[in-house]
């Protein structure tokens, strides 16, 4: 097995790096005011979409920040399909990393966050599809439990539900099912099981947020006849923090860093526009809550507490804010008593920040080691402390899962700090850390959680948690704190992370497809990992019996908890060709461990645990190659190059700077990541070197990359111009436009079956203008959609091949297309054939 020749930053592959994660929120004293405005509001609104950044953030900040509207966020999918612009992590790891950048974004915007249980599936051309593969009666439930569980009072759609066709299908797919649910949430006869849980409820308008994107232009938008739509001016400027409601809209939509959505703010006069859908025209042109009571009067005995809160307001002392908390305390008590469950809850947790913030409160539980197991036994240190006059009194302590009260009765005097150590017995049956949404087996478009109360939760659910339990005035106020791991790093100081709950022993196939051309054996690691100390047990791995594996167990002992150890089985293919899943598993005490973790650690998010089968594919492929040497220069980040040295190939990974001719002659190949000419700007000044390389008798090949801004205008020898042609169907017919050319002859044959089960899409961005130098080499469409030709370019130049592909590689080749393989070896394989040496004419 040859390795990959890594020369590039470990950080820029595997997206290693410290997170920040959860640390304590600390409000200024205008944010607390701004926080105790916001309880004496009433009112709600629930920003609905397709996927994470699908949002308007400048919308969302408006309604949280300058309406007090609790603003909610409904993204149907977790934009699993999409693709990644900061790391290799596709599919469901990627879903993970832009759920996480969701969270992030409202936490600095002030919205709330839901998803449903739709799988972003990839790119689909109309909504009836997306309806088919989403399943949409799940869907439409979950629209329904999110919309019955959060109540808005209005509901705004991102995207148009009248024109199915002009956009992505999972867009106005969303926006149907938005309009559809209005007339669904309060009849109880609709999805009758929720009623368990929630109530029934009415929303009192749908609207469509239209912009210029809807139009074609900023001038088709501009000159578009508004006069019946909302007039909203969100260009507001919040003196108290300093902040333009567009810049702090730019830092939300900042969070999307996987999808390259970094965004500048603005300042001045910014106008949205809203057009009814559903429900009764509001009077007031610019307010969108008209005729809806969002004072505590709509609530049974909530108008004392309105005034009592609008006293708070005005008696706001900002230099200090813990002069507000007796009459904070008494207005949590009235809080507590409403019969109001929604709001009761709401509000309550609300208020209760709003406390803490005022009297410096600080609550914190800290594990001394960041990962258990179920059944072992954690220590905590503890830290409670009252910045403020007010008296308070640490009634005492209680430990969750576990339920265990712990008097204390300490009094908090002003800055006394007080730690307290704390032990918990975690329970044997206590769930592994993971988010909860991949834990059961998932379709291509939806993904399974029974547990109705769980859907629609944005993040990992935790259990471990410590409840500070404290008398202020005489009341008995309760503060939840989930326990957290944190730690000192010598440059970026104090750092947090969550505890994690994590298996005795987890195992790892290192390479998750394993190519065989022929019978010749391979060795296959596999890496096993303590999750406690003193682990000894058998590992094991299991393939069908058409497959041969030495030794048939190996022993293996871990002394420390985190220590890793990699272990070799020699396996051997079968003669005839086949595909199997290899599964590792360790044997602990007569228990089996087949899970695999895996780290997504980048510092805008916070870090990710997921569990997954420890499993791989093996392929017995007839696969022929030529071992020519690859220098891959890496884009926006894949795992080509794995699946390239699984190939057979010696591949050296090139930073741009150095690519010089030097540097390039001990290669036959040149290949370039994913989106590398929209992302890698050291590649503008290199294409001379690149296209005289090709000339000299090499083949370069490029994958996709999106159409618009490219670093270069000149990424092909020839002229070529990148489309948003694509072929979404992945089991479209393909038609071969150059049967006999060597690209689908030599080494391998390639025919129709290479195109079976590809996966999510058969490619994307294909070019639709280029030079006739170029051979066209496939055609496929999808269905009701003409030809398209541009998925495999082929030119020769000088005495090598520049070939560029939309075609999807770089999720077949980890996925274990046999086909894509096979086809990439022609590629690579691609020669000019040698010119016979003329004859010498006879005298």
């Amino acid at each position: 097995m040859r390795k990959i020749q890594i020369q590039i930053l470990l950080i820029f592959l595997t997206g290693i790096s410290l997170s920040f994660a959860q640390q304590p929120q600390k409000l200024s004293s205008v944010e607390i005011y701004n926080q105790i405005k916001k309880l004496n509001f009433l009112g709600s609104v629930l920003y609905l979409a397709a996927h994470p950044d699908d949002e308007n953030t400048r919308l969302i900040s408006y309604m949280a920040n300058e309406m007090n509207a609790r603003t909610g966020y409904l993204s149907l999918t977790r934009g699993d399909g999409g693709q990644n612009l900061i790391g290799p992590q596709l599919r469901e790891l990627l879903g993970v990393i832009r759920t996480q950048e969701l969270i992030e974004a409202r936490k600095i915007d002030g919205g709330e966050q839901f998803f449903s249980r739709a799988n972003d599936f990839g790119y689909s051309k109309n909504p009836d599809e997306t309806l088919e593969l989403w399943d949409k009666d799940k869907v439409l439930a979950d629209v329904v439990w999110t919309i019955r569980k959060f109540q808005p009072d209005v509901i705004i759609n991102r995207f148009d539900h009248r024109s199915p066709g002009t956009t992505h299908g999972h867009h106005t797919a969303s926006a149907m099912l938005s309009v559809e649910s209005f007339k669904l949430t309060n009849d109880p006869k609709i999805y009758p099981e929720q009623l368990k849980y929630v109530k029934s409820w009415q929303v009192k308008r749908t609207f469509f947020n239209p912009s210029w994107w809807f139009y074609g232009s900023q001038e088709k938008f501009d000159a578009a006849n508004k006069s019946k739509f909302i007039k909203l001016e969100t260009g507001v400027y919040y003196t108290g923090i300093g902040k333009s409601n567009q810049e702090i809209a730019a830092l939300s939509r900042s969070r999307h860093q996987s999808q390259g959505f970094g965004s500048t703010g603005v300042r001045g006069e910014e106008t949205e526009y809203l057009e009814l859908i559903n429900g009764d025209n509001p009077k007031e042109r610019d307010n969108i809550f008209e005729g809806i009571d969002t004072s505590w009067n709509r609530v049974k005995n909530g108008k004392p507490i309105g005034d009592l809160i609008t006293t708070i307001i005005a008696k706001y002392d900002f230099s200090n804010p813990s002069a507000s908390i007796p009459d904070l305390v008494k207005a949590y008590v009235m809080i507590e008593a409403l019969e109001d469950d929604h709001w009761k809850a709401s509000k309550s947790a609300a208020i209760k920040n709003i406390i803490a913030s005022s009297s410096g409160l600080y609550l914190e539980a800290v594990a001394t080691e960041q990962e258990a197991t179920p059944g072992s036994t954690i220590r905590l240190s503890l830290e409670a402390i009252n910045r403020s006059p007010v008296e308070m009194q640490l009634a005492s302590i209680t430990s969750l899962p576990d339920n265990k009260n712990t008097i204390q009765n300490i009094l908090l005097k002003n800055n006394s700090d007080q730690k307290i150590n704390l032990q918990i017995q975690l329970p044997n049956s206590i769930e592994y850390t993971q988010p909860y949404w991949l834990k059961e087996k998932a379709s291509v478009g939806m993904y399974t959680v029974s547990n109705q109360e769980n859907i629609g939760i944005p993040d990992i659910i935790r259990q471990v948690k410590v409840v500070f339990n404290l008398k202020i005035n005489g009341v008995e106020i309760p503060f939840e704190r989930t326990v957290v791991y944190k730690y000192n790093d010598g440059v970026k100081g104090e750092m947090y992370n969550f505890l994690d709950i994590v298996p005795e022993v987890t195992t790892s196939i290192l390479e998750k497809v394993l190519i065989f051309g022929t019978t010749t054996s391979k060795m296959i690691p596999v890496k096993v990992r303590a999750g406690k100390d003193g682990i000894k047990g058998k590992l094991q791995l299991e393939l069908p019996k058409s497959w041969s594996i030495s030794p048939k167990e190996i022993p293996f002992t871990l002394d420390k908890k985190g220590n890793e150890q990699i272990f070799y089985f020699e396996v051997t293919p079968p003669v005839n060709q086949e595909e199997a899943v290899v599964k590792s598993i360790a044997v602990v005490d007569n228990k089996r461990f087949d899970k695999d973790l895996t780290i997504i650690d980048y510092s805008h998010i916070t870090k990710q645990m997921v569990l997954k089968p420890s499993e791989s594919k093996c392929i017995r492929i007839d696969l022929k190659t030529n071992g020519d040497a690859i220098a891959y220069i890496m884009g926006a980040g894949d795992e080509v190059p794995e699946s390239l040295a699984q190939m057979g190939y010696k591949v050296t990974i090139i930073k741009p700077e150095e690519i010089t001719p030097e540097k390039l002659d001990s290669f036959n190949v040149v290949m370039t990541g994913i989106r590398a000419y929209n992302t890698v700007n050291a590649l503008a000044n290199k294409q001379n070197i690149l296209f005289n390389f090709v000339k000299s008798g090499k083949n370069m090949i490029v994958q996709y990359n999106t159409y618009g801004k490219t670093v270069t205008d000149q990424i092909a020898p020839y002229p070529l111009k990148i489309s948003n042609d694509r072929v979404t169907e992945e089991n479209a017919k393909v038609t071969f436009l150059a049967p006999h050319h060597p690209i689908l002859n030599t080494p391998n044959k390639i025919s129709s079956k290479d195109f079976e089960g590809w996966t999510q899409e058969q490619g994307l961005y294909y070019p639709n203008q280029y030079d006739p130098a170029f051979t066209p080499i496939l055609s496929s469409h999808d269905k009701g959609e003409s030809a398209k030709d541009g998925a495999l370019l082929v030119a020769p130049y000088g005495k090598g091949y520049y070939i560029y592909t939309g075609l999807s590689f770089f999720r077949e080749l980890p996925e274990g297309v046999a086909g894509a393989y096979r086809l990439l070896s022609n590629m690579i394989s691609l020669k000019q054939p040698v010119e016979a040496p003329k004859q010498e004419l006879k005298k």
